[in-house]
């Protein structure tokens, strides 16, 4: 047919398609109206704080990265009824549906896994033993048949294929569970304290904040589609930390005494730009806040981030690098005038000191502050269970504790609730399912991200890996009586956090040959920290092979044991003590490394 169209016809065919497509990057042109004479329409509706950033950096001579693109062409709320119904038909997802259906929260894994991985979002990580054997059965009938704990105390289930991506997504809605968000460039699983309410040192619950902030975040569109993912957490000031250093937001209960420029009592400390994959944890701003004004100070700090992060260069496009840019107090300064009032701040002077937390109450039996009840922590070696397992354990739950099960970012679980009487069983029962309870050596401590196996990013098999040095050292290293944090993460995202663990391994690609071959490996970091004591662990090794690390970590370990100064100090204080490179001067001297030189 286009050869009946003479030249002249054919350019304006051409123009008329051309404007067509700029207006509908533009928001649309104005009925009636000539393109030359008409400024594109005002962007309306809850994505409109988006598309005006997105116009803004045009404006200003950037280029959209191809997820902003992808996001302008279609929204993926707007778009979930054709993403259902292709992936009913078995279909692959293209890159840019890959991206959308994160919205829903599903990640096509590929080519690790040709299927997608659900990751669900459970706010301060609590569920109840019927939602958690209803998991285990959604992960029989549509995915892999086993689940995995993450590092923000939720869970993801495996191996789902397209045409059960919607059902999965089903049957979490009829348990009273979702996963909207919980992927692409949303508000991640809120987390909290994994004690809250049940902590006799706490200073406050934070379970009615996290619930309140995961609520306030899924009900408003424009709170999607940031410049990047961002993770808030809140810390109650008790026994187990929340690790809310490591978020964009942190909130942290504190005790305000006499004398401040606010009234005594449990305040808000806030802390910004935590990120520990690149080498950044949270910093005080200096500003408290009641705790019933989280969630609009939150609301307000996310909308400075959507108006003005980077949606050019996705390695740049985090909140950090806003702060970096600005400073705090711009930053600070353009939160306070979206809210119309100024923020107060106390001088740390007047503020109690943080309570010491024990790094490993997750694991084990701790008396509540409820009279003659127990929360009892189970070792998840790298936060994997089976479904069978999963159902065994919601068990023990209803009939052992009060029902509840508290995911904590170190991969493992909670029992709460738990009589005196009842602790002897929950343990024997624990150890029926192949688990245990026991806070001591490698593995209470042991995290690790999903690595090659099921994710793209990942330069080594960081599961696998794990348990092969957990292994190794129960085996090489019998004297290790305190527990110690290895953290294993495939790459640069450091999901498993590496940074703040004792002894942190990141995937690397080592070169193994004069033409180029590689294997996998590790670069490796000490002397990591959180909570009162925070700190990003320095590198002391780099490009070492995966099979050589175990024999790295048990070096370490003798190294320790041999030098420390009791078992009341710990890995990280002795690492703090005589320094990282002394720490791996002495590793180096240890018979298990002078015999593989």
């Amino acid at each position: 047919m286009a050869d009946e169209f003479n030249a002249e016809q054919k350019r304006y065919l051409e123009g008329f398609a051309s404007g067509i497509a700029a207006a509908r990057m533009t928001g649309g042109l104005a009925i009636g109206q000539g393109a030359a004479s008409a400024p594109p329409a005002e962007p309306t509706g809850p994505d409109a704080i988006h598309i005006k950033a997105q116009d803004r950096t045009v404006k200003e001579g950037g280029k959209l990265c191809e997820q902003e693109k992808w996001k302008r062409a279609e929204n993926p709320f707007d778009g979930h009824n054709r993403l259902k119904a292709e992936a009913a038909t078995g279909k692959q997802p293209k890159p840019e549906d890959n991206f959308r259906w994160r919205y829903h929260g599903m990640f096509w894994v590929a080519p690790n896994q040709t299927s997608y991985m659900c990751r669900i979002r459970v706010p301060n990580g609590i569920l109840q033993h019927w939602q958690f054997s209803g998991i285990a059965d959604l992960a029989d009938a549509h995915g892999g048949g086993y689940s995995h704990v993450t590092t923000r105390a939720g869970l993801q289930v495996r191996e789902i294929n397209p045409e059960h991506a919607q059902p999965f997504l089903d049957g979490l809605t009829d348990l009273g569970l979702t996963a909207q968000g919980a992927g692409a460039d949303n508000i991640r699983n809120v987390t909290g304290s994994p004690a809250a309410g049940i902590d006799a040192r706490e200073l406050l619950d934070t379970r009615p904040l996290t619930k309140a902030w995961h609520n306030w975040i899924l009900n408003d569109r424009s709170l999607y589609g940031l410049p990047r993912k961002f993770n808030v957490s809140f810390d109650g000031g008790g026994v187990t930390p929340a690790l809310e250093e490591t978020n964009d937001i942190g909130f942290q209960a504190i005790e305000v005494l006499e004398g401040g420029a606010v009234a005594p009592g449990v305040w808000m400390r806030l802390v910004l730009g935590g990120i520990s994959g690149h080498k950044d944890l949270a910093r005080d701003t200096g500003i408290v806040l009641k705790p019933e004004d989280c969630n609009r100070v939150a609301d307000a700090i996310i909308r400075v981030f959507i108006e003005n992060g980077d949606r050019t260069n996705r390695n740049k496009a985090r909140m950090k690098y806003v702060l970096d840019a600005w400073g705090f107090d711009k930053y600070i300064a353009a939160v306070e005038e979206k809210l119309g009032r100024k923020l107060d701040r106390v001088d740390p002077a007047h503020v109690a000191p943080r309570r010491p937390t024990d790094r490993f109450s997750h694991v084990g039996v701790h008396a509540q502050a409820q009279p003659g009840l127990n929360w009892v922590g189970v070792v998840l070696p790298v936060g994997k269970m089976t479904t069978d397992q999963m159902r065994g354990l919601a068990k023990v739950a209803a009939e052992c504790g009060d029902g509840q099960i508290r995911m904590t970012v170190w991969q493992n679980f909670i029992f709460s609730g738990v009589p005196d009487a009842k602790v002897a069983e929950v343990e024997a029962r624990v150890e029926e399912l192949g688990l245990t309870i026991k806070a001591a050596g490698i593995r209470s401590g042991l995290v690790a991200c999903t690595g090659a196996r099921g994710c793209k990013f990942a330069a080594s098999d960081t599961k696998g890996h794990a348990m092969i040095i957990a292994d190794h050292v129960e085996r090489t290293v019998p004297a290790l009586d305190v527990p110690v944090n290895v953290h294993l993460t495939g790459c640069h995202h450091s999901c498993a956090q590496h940074y703040i663990g004792d002894i942190g391994l990141i995937g690397a690609k080592v070169v193994v040959s004069e033409e180029g071959d590689t294997v996998e490996g590790y670069d490796i970091v000490v002397g990591g920290g959180f909570a009162e004591n925070p700190k990003i662990g320095t590198e002391i090794w780099k490009a070492v092979k995966a099979e050589d690390a175990p024999t790295r970590v048990e070096a370490l370990l003798n190294a320790y044991l041999a030098r420390r100064q009791g078992p009341e100090e710990s890995f990280q204080a002795f690492t703090a003590r005589t320094g990282p490179e002394a720490l791996r001067d002495a590793a180096e001297e240890q018979p298990a490394l002078k015999a593989a030189a």
